[in-house]
Order: C-alpha cells, then structure tokens, then sequence
C-alpha cells in the first residue's frame, strides 16, 4: 500500500492523515497530526464470531507513551509504562462512547480499536487527535461501521474586561487554563453523539450556541476523512448470522411469535399500575417472563428454542416501554415525564468522619463522606504534560451489592474512574481557593442501590457531604440523568430522571450538573444514530428545572456549608514569608524542618511562593510550630531591643544570637559605656545579655548594641580609664574605621560574613 498523506487547515492549524505507513495488517490504520501532536489509530476485527454472548463486543483502548513527550517514567525501580493512568481511562471511554451507536449491534466478532500516541507537543491535546484518528481509521477499514464522525474541544476565553466572552476551537492547554468552558462534542453537523464538559456555570442558552459552534467547525474534518476513505477505504463486510437460512427463519418466526405476545401482556404485568420500585418491576418482569415460557410450552416450543426466546423478550419489553411513554405519556412507575422520583437527604450520618451524606432519588442511595488532609496530600500525577498536583480527588464505588449481584471484588474499573471523574467535574469550580481553604479533600461516594444514574447521586452527595465537612464551597451543585424516548421514525420525548427500563435502544444518558446559576460537567452517551439539537435544547431546559428541584431539597437539610470543621478534621494555619526566608526554614539538608515537625508532630509545607501550612489537630502545638517559623523568618528592624544568647567571642566584638539562627555583631565599641580592653571583660559564651539594633548595613549584617540598653551588670571601669559617653571614647588613640555604629569601632580582623 502507497504511503498518501491528506491535510486540511483546522482551527489555525494543520490537520494531516498519514496512511500506509504503519501498522499494516490491521483492518485499518492511520496516523493523525495536529500540530506537533502524533497518534496511531488502528482498528481490527476477529476472523471468528463469539459464541454464547448476545452483545456486541467492542474494545477501545489508549496508549498512553511517555516517549511521546521525551520523558522517562519518575519511579526509580518502574521505568515501563503500566496500568493505564486515569487520564488514559477517560479518553478511551470519551472515544469508546463516540464510537459505539454506529455499529450494527448484531456484529458478534471482536472489535479493537487501539489509539497510541507517539508524539505529543504538550500545546494539542491527544485526546481530540485520538478520536479524529479513531474515526479515520475505521472509515477505512472494512469494519462495519456507518460513520465517520469528527470531534472537537471548544472554549470560551473572557475578554481582558470581562465584557465578552469569545468561543475558541480546539483551545491549547495555556488557552484552557483561561477558558470557563471545556467542552468535547463528538458526531456531525447535523447530530450529536457525545457530550463530555466541564464548565464554571455556563447558562444552558450559552451551552446551545457552543455545541452549535462545534458542530459548525466538524465540517473540515469530515471532508478530509471522506477524501481518505475514497481515495484508500476497503469495501465494508456484509454482516451475517453464518447460519442455515431454514435456521434464520424458525428464529424470526420466533422472534415475531414473542413480540406479538409481549405487546399483547405487559400492560396487564407492567403498564396498569405504578410499579415504583426496581424489585416490584422486576417481579413483575419475572411473572411475565413465567408466563411466556408456559405459552411457549404450549406452543410446542422446545427448550433451547425457549431460551433463544428470552433473548427477543428484553428487547420486546423495552419496546414496549418507549412505545407507552410515545403514544401515552405514560411510565412504568406512574410517574410525569419530566417528574423526579422521591428524593432522601441524609447528613452528619458518622460520628467520627470529617463529613458524610446520604443522597437518595427513588432506588438510586449513595453515601458520600469527606476526608480533609494537609498540602502534602496531595495526590501528584504523572503523564504526557508536566507532574500535575491535585488537591480535590473524588473515589466512586460500585459494589455488586447495590445491584442485588454477586461477583468478586476486583478494585476500581473503567467504569468507577469515568463516573468518579464526573462528579469530580461537578463539584471542582465550586470549591474555594487554596489561600482560603488550604486542606486536600478527598471524597468517597459508596454506591449502596443503583437504579438509574448513581453518578448524579454521588455528585448530590459529594455537595451535601462538603457542607457537612465545613468546606466553604461557593455554591452547592446537584446532578440528573435525563433519557430519550425515541422509535426511529421522528417520534422522540425527553424523560426526566432515568431509570433501568427506560434506557434502552433509541435512548441516551444525558447526565447535567450544576449549581442554580449554571452548568458544571456534562456527560452524554445516546443510543441512537445521533441527536438532534431540538433534542438538546429540549434536554437542558428539562434538565435545569430538575436540577433546580433537588437543590431546593438539598437546601431544606443544609442550606450551606457548616461554619466549622469537625472536630476531628486536622486544622491548617497559613502563613506568608519570604521566599529568600525560605531555605532558613528547611535548613541545611531539610535539618530545621525536621527539628520543628519531630518537636511539635505538626506536618509542615512550603510552597515556592513562600506560602507555609502547618497542619496539626493539636492546636498548641501548631502555634507552636507558627511561632517558631516566626522567630526564624523575621526580619530585625533598628531600635529593636532582643534578649539574646551570647555565641561567639572574638577580638574585636562578640556575636549574640538574637534569632534562631539569626545572629548580629557587638563590637567592642558598644560593650560598655567605658573603654573596653578585652570582650572578655564584660561577656561570656553563652551569657544571655538585652542588646538593641542599631544598624543593618548595605551588606544585610546586623550591628548590635549593649551599652545603649539599660543593663547594669557592668563590671567596674579599669583603674585611670575615664569613662566615655555612649557613642564615643575617652582619652586615648581615636578609633579606626571599622564596624559599628556611625563608622565608629575598634580596629581589628575584618568581620566573617554569617
């Protein structure tokens, strides 16, 4: 295969598809450039079905290289790239759910599509790369797959003033870090697919306008991925069952025999009544799914028939929901479509916590507890970018518990770190800065009964918990899932609050976040062909008027974060000192740190601005700890008067320590208010003596006096000696220049510099 290269200009810069280069015998394969940002994409599909599955295998995976920044992996004793980092987690799962609604969920072969990045310019992120390359890739592949689609970031950068706000395409990572507005959207100009946003409360109508600007620049890309797949794609597989045509027959007949049954008795099971609950729905389903089976029976329908049967069952079932919410605006547990199910807020449940909540909405429980930690917890990533510090961090479990299931506990998946990363999201523009509020928190929410969308919950719960705690977040932030009920045919409705039923096919998981002035994190899945922006627009209006309905409820418990902290959460005190000061405060080989957190059991950090935390749940010690960081960064002014330790003796003045480590000079000129012959005459090591600043010089040397204080302790003049004014000498020679006050002193060595 010829290497052909196709470029476009995209967003100010160049956007280039290499193919037939690399990685040859895949289905399909192509690098993609953007700026100095380099992935492979490669797509394949197994020769043979898989037997015994009735879904449609489908892997997405990122390599994430650290050769592609020129780095080499921090750990002294790991230099190999290992498990995948949450960052490359959560760009899989950004492509995997862009890609999936647009294969035929018939296919039975293994799908993978792998994304690796080989080169990265740390301006363009690789997750944008990754999935125009993902895109191309299968579009050239002979994988039955009904796009391509483009995707694309859009910011929303203020003006100097403040006065507007200017939408940017594919923003760099400097750009970001000004934006309000991180928004991925992935599909066509004409649909929506995926939705992935984080955002500092932008209003719905603002939302709108940046997806249609998205769309609006998908156009480039998608004649570029079309011009490739002309020029180099392979002719598409033709999907078949690989079975015996009298086969296919006996199970559309079967097929048919089941939906005609289903349309004809799930409203006497499932549709008259309010079946509230998810077990009183699967009961229901389990004495429809009995009765079936003794109509088969009937039918002369045997065993593995029966169970190829139940396979058409689910689907009819579904069917049958969405047509009810179509036709009647009716759902299965009674409720309005756009009502929320029955709402539980729980606070302050665990005594020795530093903040815990329970949020319920219908079967969905969350429990969600707060732990406040010092600076040095915080939890320092490695990856393509620079080492990135993180202070808020939110862990999201799902035992198999919440759904009434049993399979081993096996750590955190793919799964528990997108919706983790969601209710993350959310909550992040809320909390305060970390002048204010210098504690690392971290925040576990423990799904405890799942039944639609246990990632809003947790993001409920994580805002109830943090007000529980004390953290002073600036406004509190609820979540819903809103669904899709849609047949194919133009027919659609938009349902508030999801639940198990109701997302199935021609569905979507539209999950809004935000606080009651605006938007905070997005994430859409669909199980459609796309979405139209009617569609959207609808989605968001629903959405803010539900997201409004659970705040007031949340309000009605809290109604804002508690004055204080737990009386178990350590406490931080902050302070500010020079950054010149600061390797005062470490000391040589970190010795003076040390000696302070062994002393007083604080722990201590010190930011290269010159920001100090000192974090301790003893509040004597801490104060302790502050005063001694005080005594060693302060700066000494003239006229000062400091009782100080007397440490060195030399000829000509004696060094007083008036500081930890901060020591100034006595010369022998300012000992007495008499001629001094020897400094022994009036000091000794280690005598505590008042002295008083009388000059820090261009050199930053403090000069000390002890003659201008009101000590008495002198002891009697030398014989014939004529005692002298402070300030000056009696008779004898005048003194040469040296140190001490007014260029007064006595002669000697120069002074060693300390």
């Amino acid at each position: 295969m010829a290497i052909q290269k196709f470029s476009t200009e995209w967003g100010g810069r160049e956007l280039t598809i290499e193919t037939g280069r690399l990685a040859k015998q895949t289905n399909g394969s192509c690098t993609v450039q953007y700026g100095g940002t380099v992935v492979l994409a490669t797509a394949v599909i197994s020769k043979s079905l898989r037997e015994g599955i009735d879904y449609f295998p489908l892997m997405v995976d990122f390599e994430e290289k650290l050769y592609a920044a020129g780095k080499i992996k921090g750990s002294r004793f790991i230099k190999r790239e290992t498990r995948p980092s949450d960052d490359a987690i959560l760009t899989a799962r950004l492509i995997d759910r862009s890609l999936r609604p647009l294969f035929d969920e018939r296919i039975r072969n293994d799908v993978q599509v792998i994304l690796t990045t080989l080169s990265f310019d740390t301006e363009n992120d690789v997750d944008i790369v990754s999935l125009v390359a993902a895109s191309a890739a299968l579009a050239i592949s002979d994988i039955p797959w009904d796009g391509p689609i483009a995707g694309v970031r859009v910011g929303q950068i203020p003006s100097d003033d403040g006065t507007k706000k200017e939408w940017v395409l594919n923003p760099t990572y400097d750009a970001r870090a000004k934006s309000v507005l991180d928004l991925v959207v992935a599909g066509t100009p004409e649909k929506v697919l995926m939705i992935e946003a984080g955002a500092h409360e932008v209003d719905e109508p603002s939302m709108v306008e940046a997806i249609r600007f998205g769309q609006k620049h998908m156009r480039s890309v998608l004649d570029l991925i079309l011009e490739v797949q002309k020029a180099m794609g392979a002719q598409k597989r033709v999907i078949t069952d690989e079975e015996d045509p009298t086969v296919r027959e006996e199970k559309l007949a079967l097929k048919n025999l089941v939906n005609a049954w289903v349309e004809e008795h799930v409203r006497a099971h499932l549709l008259d009544g309010k079946k509230l609950s998810k077990t009183e729905r699967k009961e229901a389903l389990e004495v429809l799914k009995t009765s079936l089976e003794l109509y088969l029976q009937e039918n002369s329908i045997g065993k593995d028939k029966r169970k190829t049967a139940f396979g058409f069952f689910e689907k009819a079932v579904e069917r049958e929901v969405t047509r009810a919410i179509l036709e009647e605006g009716k759902r299965v547990d009674g409720r309005a479509l756009d009502e929320i199910r029955p709402l539980g807020v729980e606070v302050g449940l665990l005594p020795r916590t530093h903040g815990s909540a329970v949020f319920s909405r219908g079967d969905t429980q969350v429990l969600s507890v707060v732990t406040l930690g010092s600076p040095s917890d915080e939890q320092i990533i490695e990856g393509l970018e620079d080492e990135e510090k993180k202070r808020y961090m939110h862990h999201y479990n799902f035992p198999p518990y919440s759904v009434g299931e049993v399979s081993p506990l096996r750590g955190a998946g793919r799964r528990e770190v997108g919706h983790g990363m969601l209710a993350e999201k959310a909550l992040v523009p809320m909390l305060p800065n970390k002048e204010t509020f210098p504690y690392v928190v971290r925040v576990v929410s423990e799904v405890l009964s799942s039944n639609g969308s246990s990632s809003m919950g947790s993001t409920c719960g994580s805002s109830l918990a943090l007000m529980d705690a004390g953290v002073p977040i600036k406004k509190p932030v609820a979540g819903i899932a809103m669904g899709l009920a849609s047949d194919g045919t133009g027919k659609w409705k938009v349902i508030t609050d999801l639940q198990d039923l109701e997302d199935g096919r021609g569905g979507m998981d539209f999950k809004i976040a935000g606080t009651a002035d605006g938007i905070t994190a997005i994430q859409l899945d669909t199980k459609t062909s796309g979405l139209a922006m009617e569609i959207v627009e609808q989605t968001f209006t629903q959405g803010r008027d539900a997201r409004l309905r659970i705040l007031e409820a949340m309000a009605a418990v809290i109604p804002a974060p508690r004055p204080e902290l737990s009386q178990y959460a350590p406490r931080i005190i902050t302070l500010r000192i020079k950054p010149d000061m600061i390797r005062v405060v470490i000391g040589p080989g970190g010795k003076m740190i040390n000696e302070i957190i062994d002393k007083t059991g604080v722990d201590m950090d010190i930011e290269d601005d010159g920001l100090v935390f000192i974090t301790s749940t003893n509040a004597e010690k801490a104060q302790e700890a502050v005063e001694w960081v005080k005594r060693l960064t302060r700066e000494v002014v003239v006229g000062e008067i400091f009782e100080g330790k007397v440490t060195r003796i030399m000829e000509f003045g004696a060094f007083v320590e008036i500081l930890p480590r901060q020591e100034g000079l006595v010369h022998i000129s300012e000992l007495a208010p008499y001629r001094v012959n020897r400094v022994e005459d009036i000091v000794k090591i280690g005598q505590t003596i008042p002295v008083k600043v009388i000059e820090i010089d261009d050199m930053g040397r403090t000069n000390l006096s002890l003659k201008q204080t009101d000590y008495k302790d002198y002891p009697p003049a030398p014989t014939g000696g004529e005692q002298a004014p402070h300030g000056g000498f009696g008779g004898g020679r005048p003194p040469r220049r040296g140190f001490g006050g007014n260029g007064g002193g006595h002669g000697g060595p120069r002074r060693p510099r300390f």
